[in-house]
């Protein structure tokens, strides 16, 4: 079995979409609901979201990254600065820690029929590995912890603690935000 993450570059974007939005449904979310705002939306992709998460892809910088088992895309990690992300930087629930300009993990997906292989693992080191070569100093994640209990799939993107804690990432705070009515936390992995 060969892993490879990449940056998902206009080149990339159908193999984002496969594990996101298989079904190209112009109302999914498209990793935007968590990561624009509404005006920014309708900026870049005049109102229509797959048109707005190409333009991300187009930046010098993508959105995040896509993890491949066997050449197959299988899993997505919305990453990058905090700073620039609209929503995250203006967000009350999750304030900033202090004034490292960490890099945010907003969201992890595994393609349907994927899951419960490892492919977390895979892919969070590898949005952690390609956040370290574009020099960020520390990656955040802001996931809950079921403590055993079943979560809602439809707030599993945010991820759960252990998941973090298996790559090295450590509780250093708290939020006021909540996904699946559980608290989310703020887990750091330094990267000097």
């Amino acid at each position: 079995m060969t892993w490879e993450t990449h940056p998902v570059t206009p080149d990339r974007f159908e193999d984002f979409a496969d594990v996101i939005n298989p079904n190209r449904r112009a109302t999914h979310c498209w990793c935007l609901s968590h990561r624009l705002r509404a005006q920014d939306v309708e900026q870049l992709g005049q109102g229509d979201r797959e048109q707005a998460a190409r333009a991300l892809c187009a930046r010098d910088r993508p959105p995040g990254v896509v993890t491949y088992r066997d050449g197959l895309p299988v899993g997505w990690c919305s990453i990058g600065p905090r700073a620039d992300n609209p929503k995250l930087s203006a967000s009350r629930l999750i304030k900033p820690l202090d004034d490292v300009p960490v890099w945010s993990i907003i969201c992890v997906v595994v393609r349907g029929g994927h899951r419960r292989q490892g492919v977390t693992t895979e892919l969070i080191e590898g949005a952690v590995a390609w956040a370290a070569s574009e020099g960020a100093p520390a990656v955040e994640a802001y996931p809950v912890d079921p403590a055993g209990e079943r979560m809602d799939l439809t707030m599993a993107f945010v991820g759960t603690r252990s998941m973090f804690e298996k790559v090295g990432f450590e509780v250093v705070g708290t939020t006021g935000a909540v996904a699946s009515r559980l608290p989310r936390l703020v887990m750091r992995r330094w990267l000097d």
